[in-house]
């Protein structure tokens, strides 16, 4: 699957999980890991779990099979790895701890059309 089209599908099923705050970055020519980064909020552990199941359902119906999820039952994060799109869900707090967006600052931050 073409990686915009993995992309445009995760940025699809996090809106319709109601992710906060999701950004998406371009490193195409930057990073050697992924095309794309992608970083949304839950606000909470439950919400978490559905963005990610959310992802991974709309990725299914498109035949894509291939992918990893970093963390556990518990986690405040959890990273889904699916190649050429790799996306971060945290809850609030993690994300702010993290930051995780400063890492991505050399690629193009994309603009969503989300809901």
């Amino acid at each position: 699957m073409e990686s915009k089209k993995l992309l445009d599908l995760t940025v699809e099923a996090i809106d319709e999980r109601h992710g906060e705050d999701t950004e998406a970055y371009d490193m195409q020519g930057i990073s050697i890991l992924a095309d794309y980064y992608v970083v949304t909020t839950a606000g909470s552990n439950r919400q978490l779990h559905a963005i990610v199941n959310s992802i991974i359902d709309k990725i299914h119906e498109h035949g894509k099979e291939d992918y990893r999820i970093e963390g556990t039952r518990d986690s405040n994060w959890l990273l889904v790895d699916m190649g050429d799109v790799v996306v971060n869900v945290f809850t609030e707090d993690a994300r702010d701890f993290y930051g995780l967006e400063k890492l991505w600052c050399n690629g193009k931050k994309l603009e969503l059309n989300l809901e």
